[in-house]
């Protein structure tokens, strides 16, 4: 007796969207802050005007992420939309050509002629603008542009990737600060990379070493310009 097993398959490509959004303001939010403690506590600042500095920081990267995001994925949206406007009236107008044009996409994909002609009206009577949406624009739901999730996901991320060197801010010691801020916030960034790989799929030590080395090497340069103003101050 053969048992059937019902086949699953777990794919991670809806979470692009979200995913990207969130490790790009989290990374920013820890790189930026740390970047900026570091730096004026190079130039020989006070240890309550660095934790006033990097306050001040995390709320302004938060604002300018979620604008940057907003208007950067609407502008994507926009583009969406003025594209499927395009292809309804183009379906509407010249019905005959459309199937035509999605049959020679799947012929370009490995079927035969005859078929693809079949694929295309079967799925054109099923869903025309869908079908072209997908196979011609390249637009589906999982990697549609939706701008108020991407703005919020971004400057949440960002405040608390930057609350996190902050509160190693708050409590290390006078003595050593710079490296206990750049140290630890050079942890959650390896932390970060490795989670955001496993959650997208891709091997995390490679993922964890690749934001690592851009944190460290953006945190030494802030520190050498901040030394050097602080020495020439």
């Amino acid at each position: 007796m053969v048992t059937s097993r019902r086949h699953r398959e777990r794919h991670r490509t809806d979470r692009i969207g979200w995913l990207r959004a969130a490790v790009l303001g989290a990374n920013d939010g820890i790189v930026s802050t740390a970047s900026l403690v570091v730096g004026v506590a190079a130039a020989s600042a006070s240890h309550g005007n660095i934790l006033i500095t990097g306050v001040a920081g995390l709320v302004a990267g938060a604002m300018s992420m979620a604008a940057g995001e907003y208007v950067s994925v609407h502008s994507q949206a926009d583009t969406e939309a003025a594209d499927l406007s395009r292809e309804r009236i183009e379906l509407q107008t010249d019905p005959v050509a459309e199937q035509r044009e999605l049959a020679a996409i799947y012929v370009q994909r490995g079927l035969e002629a005859g078929l693809a002609q079949q694929v295309a009206k079967q799925l054109m009577l099923r869903d025309a603008l869908g079908a072209h949406a997908r196979d011609e624009l390249g637009i589906s739901d999982a990697m549609s542009a939706r701008p108020v999730q991407a703005a919020l996901s971004s400057a949440t991320s960002f405040a608390v990737g930057a609350a996190l060197p902050l509160a190693v801010t708050a409590l290390a010691p006078d003595a050593g600060l710079m490296f206990w801020v750049a140290g630890a916030s050079l942890v959650f960034l390896a932390i970060l990379g490795a989670l955001a790989a496993r959650v997208g799929g891709a091997p995390p030590a490679i993922a964890a070493w690749r934001v690592t080395f851009w944190g460290a090497l953006a945190m030494a340069i802030t520190a050498g310009v901040g030394a050097l103003f602080g020495a020439v101050g």
